[in-house]
């Protein structure tokens, strides 16, 4: 039995250890063509990241250095009401303040509608209207931010007269940016969603508006959180529309309904856009020529690391609702 599954086959030849050796030495190695063109394209790609990394590097690097001389916890705690000249003294706490309120009212504004506008388009559009909200929300995504800030203050005032200055108008004006970045990143992850799933819940009886509430969300939550972060990130550090709908203040100001308030971008622009301060030896007290610098590179830094804070809770947002595999 033994002798009859070790002889070949009636019929085959033994196979040439020679030729099949060649085989082999053919398949394992390469051209040497090949082989220096994939050297070639290996040595422009690395490149090409180390070109692009410049000056990302260089901005965070400058932002920190010059950051870091003022970056404490007064800078951080205290306003600049009372605050003039070339003193040694001010913070940036109204500005953290306006800026985490109006972009919470942003997107509390703009992350439904774009979340609904996604469902719609995925689960529901079809015919002109889905590809009328498509063309609005493509429209959309290239709208300059000036654009948006004189479109809220001209809504509000119709409403509430000229040279209406609030929190609230500036967080419809961010809305106006952020929602078609949440639309097209929850239209994403919604098309993601296997349609198994939704044909298993079809199959059990389940109404469409609830296999969409309790399977398509539930299995997309992690890449929908993503999308809000990334938007949120987006439109944080604008600047053009909140000079024109929020203003400038040196109070605290938590009330997103009455007065103006004072946000990062716009603290940074206005410090910055002060320049200088002429200091005379006449009075007592100390003067720093250049703090308005100092305080815009420190609120430069604060900003970046509020980024950075909504991209690190964005990612373990992920991490946790993210869909469960078998192992």
């Amino acid at each position: 039995m033994s002798a009859l599954s070790t002889s070949p086959a009636r019929g085959a030849s033994a196979p040439d250890p020679e030729r099949t050796a060649s085989v082999r030495a053919l398949l394992r190695g390469a051209d040497a063509r090949r082989r220096r063109k994939d050297r070639t394209m290996t040595v422009l790609m690395w490149s090409a990241f180390g070109l692009a990394m410049v000056p990302l590097v260089s901005v965070a690097w400058t932002v920190v250095v010059h950051g870091m001389e003022r970056f404490d916890v007064y800078f951080l705690t205290h306003s600049m009401r009372g605050v003039f000249g070339g003193m040694d003294a001010g913070g940036i706490y109204h500005a953290i303040l306006g800026t985490l309120l109006i972009t919470l009212g942003a997107a509390v504004i703009s992350v439904p509608i774009g979340l609904l506008a996604a469902i719609y388009l995925v689960e529901y559009g079809r015919g002109p209207l889905a590809r009328a909200v498509t063309f609005f929300v493509d429209v959309m995504t290239g709208i300059p931010s000036i654009v948006a800030g004189l479109f809220a203050y001209a809504l509000f005032a119709v409403i509430f007269g000229p040279g209406v200055r609030m929190g609230i108008v500036g967080s419809v004006a961010l809305s106006v940016l952020m929602i078609p970045v949440v639309v097209r990143s929850c239209e994403e992850m919604l098309r993601l969603v296997p349609n198994e799933l939704r044909e298993a819940a079809y199959a059990l009886g389940v109404p469409k508006w609830l296999t969409v509430v309790r399977v398509v969300l539930r299995t997309s939550i992690a890449g929908i959180t993503t999308g809000v972060m990334l938007a949120v990130a987006r439109v944080i550090g604008e600047t053009a529309p909140l000079l024109i709908t929020v203003g400038v203040v040196d109070s605290i100001n938590g009330n997103l309904f009455e007065g103006r308030m004072m946000t990062l971008p716009v603290y940074v622009y206005r410090q910055y856009s002060q320049g200088l301060v002429p200091c005379s030896n006449v009075t007592d007290v100390v003067c720093i020529p250049d703090i308005n610098y100092d305080r815009a590179w420190a609120a430069a830094l604060t900003l970046i690391l509020i980024v950075m804070l909504l991209n690190l809770v964005g990612r373990l947002v992920t991490r946790w609702f993210a869909p469960k595999t078998l192992r």
